[in-house]
């Protein structure tokens, strides 16, 4: 033996073959075993996880210095990969500090080789008679912490977080019934699914005058679904009370009174274990003389425009005309007001020839910068204009009227156009064709087509379509969408005072603008101050009077970044140019820069969805329309 031990190639080498054949193919003494047991036991016994660990599904990892300020991360045995999907609410207990924190995850889950960097494990994997074998691996997350959990007086608060998890913290994930309280998600006005959770519905509170009063941006491109979160928000809007206004630019809503009729749409929908219906207690409005999207609609009404509700202000600017045009326009527009108050028009009096106390109250009330000149029409104005533009012109015709009143007594006319007198023919020549460019609408002070009454669109429960597909003018929209929301405003604002009065819950209110950037886009906004500061009083007057405000557009680029600033909720869909997104991210805050990264991949029908009433915002399968869409995203 000591010659075998001590040789230098044979020996030791033989006899270490001898001890491990032996131990291959003889059993184990017992004495081992009990020897073991024995070695355990003094040792106090088997090891066993800590109760602090027990239902833990990771472990915080280590800082390196690529970390970040608020986020940590977290290593999972392979096992627990698919329990903490992106977007998972998990609580870290930090056991050595005595600190709990509920985070979401915001990357992952990542699967990782154990030892080896991820791009050396394909040289590692071996394939063998068609088997793959690869090695041994972990799973990864990157948390983003949302607070820490304070105790007091039995309650639990969250708290921004001073401190960070220590390594090796457990990490439990929390479930769907705290996940939804703790995310603000479970309001009842259902918007979809949370990506990746099939049981976390995200929702908005109806009654909460934090979320939808504050107003709604929604955003995409075209094919990105918006119509469909168009759909299904005034659905559920109108399920809850609201009185809806959807003015439609492309007719895409006007068949929303009936249920959804696309196989793939009504697929969806039973996926989810959601019904196919139509929007009751909705009306298809459309400009008089234009056609309708839907003429089979059983509530189609044909409404004029009021040129006195509108703004000379507004009027100007949407006509676009230039300063000698507009001193021409303001001049005759004066002269109008005066022949109205000569021929009793505005302010009626009464027999004894005085002024009635109502049109009185009116007068004083009267704000040019808001409204036009009660009782004004665009056929005074015209015929004020073409005066002027005759007597400019020296034209030997008598004068030619189209007002009734005007018609009865011409000399009064012709007295008060010369008594302001005026020059330069071309600019008359140029307003007078802007008028009648205006006049040709025939939109303005029907006699057959009433205009809105705004106190009828606000009816609780009430969905009101606008339909705008024929106008084939901008010019037309802006003019509709500008007198809308200001006697929206209006008439919102005297049902909220009257409810107020009464102690009843005020009238809540949602006006939704599709293809915002044709009405309020950067460049008109530049040429139209006027509107656009009437549509920024109308925004911040109506978010504290239930009125709220959705401007739905695939061109964000195009908007004014003061429009921005009127917003609080938004919706956003795929989104390609990443330009636009630097742009939103920059204006935006609150959005992680993982969710910024998956806006130009996203599906159609999915949203980064942001709302005042969350927590956080989050990426959503909105459910689909319920109703149907002329053109279904």
């Amino acid at each position: 033996m000591k010659d075998a031990s001590m040789s230098a190639d044979g020996g030791r080498t033989s006899a270490s073959r001898s001890s491990l054949e032996g131990s291959l193919y003889h059993p184990v003494p017992l004495d081992f075993y009990r020897a073991l047991d024995e070695e355990i036991a003094q040792a106090g016994g088997e090891w066993q996880e800590s109760p602090d660990y027990a239902g833990s599904v990771g472990r915080t990892m280590f800082d390196t210095p690529q970390s970040e300020d608020n986020t940590v991360t977290v290593l999972l045995p392979p096992e627990n990969i698919g329990r903490v999907p992106s977007q998972s609410l998990v609580r870290i207990r930090s056991v050595q500090d005595k600190r709990s924190y509920l985070g979401v995850v915001i990357k992952g889950p990542f699967a990782e080789p154990d030892g080896l960097r991820a791009d050396a494990a394909p040289i590692v994997a071996t394939t063998v008679r068609g088997g793959i074998f690869m090695p041994r691996y972990h799973g990864r997350v990157q948390v983003e912490l949302l607070g820490e959990e304070i105790s007091r007086e039995g309650s639990t608060t969250l708290v921004p977080p001073r401190f960070r998890p220590l390594p090796n913290s457990p990490v439990f994930v929390v479930d769907t019934q705290e996940s939804t309280r703790v995310l603000r998600t479970g309001g009842p006005m259902r918007l979809g699914l949370a990506v990746g959770h099939d049981q976390i519905v995200v929702g908005l509170a109806p009654y909460s005058k934090g979320v939808l009063p504050r107003h709604t941006a929604i955003l995409g491109t075209t094919g990105s679904g918006k119509s469909t979160t168009v759909a299904r928000l005034v659905y559920e809007a109108q399920r809850h009370g609201f009185a809806v206004v959807l003015l439609d630019v492309e007719g895409e809503y006007a068949f929303v009174n009936e249920p959804a009729d696309d196989p793939a749409m009504r697929a969806a929908l039973a996926e989810r274990g959601l019904p196919a219906a139509g929007i009751p207690r909705g009306v298809l409005y459309h400009l008089v003389g234009r056609k309708c999207a839907n003429p089979r609609h059983p509530q189609r009404v044909a409404f004029s425009l009021a040129f006195e509700r509108l703004s000379p202000y507004a009027v100007k600017e949407i006509l676009d005309l230039t300063d000698a045009q507009e001193q021409r326009f303001f001049r005759a527009y004066d002269v109008a007001k005066q022949l109205l108050r000569d021929f009793g028009i505005f302010p009626r009096r009464d027999e004894h020839g005085m002024t009635l106390k109502e049109d009185e109250e009116r007068l004083f009330a009267y704000d040019e910068f808001d409204r036009g000149y009660p009782g004004m029409r665009l056929e005074h104005v015209l015929d004020v204009a073409g005066e002027y533009l005759r007597q400019v012109s020296k034209q030997e015709r008598e004068p030619s009227f189209r007002t009734p009143a005007f018609q009865e007594n011409p000399e009064q006319v012709v007295k008060r156009v010369k008594e302001a007198k005026s020059d330069h023919e071309g600019s008359w020549r140029a307003l007078t064709g802007r008028l009648w460019r205006l006049a040709r609408l025939e939109v303005f002070d029907r006699a057959d087509a009433r205009p809105l009454r705004y106190a009828e669109l606000l009816q609780p429960g009430r969905v009101s379509v606008v339909d705008l597909s024929d106008t084939d003018s901008p010019e037309l929209n802006n003019l509709v969408i500008a007198d809308l929301l200001r006697g929206i405003q209006r008439a919102q604002e005297q049902a909220y005072e009257q409810a107020e009065r009464r102690g009843e819950r005020p009238p809540r209110t949602l006006v939704i603008i599709e293809e915002a950037h044709e009405f309020l886009s950067e460049e008109r906004i530049g040429a139209m101050p006027v509107l656009f500061e009437q549509v920024a009083r109308i925004a911040k007057r109506g978010r504290k009077r239930w009125l709220g405000l959705v401007f739905v557009t695939q061109l964000p680029q195009h908007l004014p970044r003061q429009l921005f600033g009127l917003v609080n909720n938004y919706i956003l869909h795929k989104l390609s140019d990443i330009q636009v997104i630097n742009q939103l991210q920059r204006i935006l805050g609150g959005i992680d820069p993982a969710l910024w990264s998956r806006l130009p991949t996203l599906a159609p029908g999915q949203a980064i969805v942001s709302f005042t009433g969350m927590t956080r915002p989050l990426l959503v399968a909105i459910d689909p329309a319920p109703c149907k869409l002329r053109m279904v995203e």
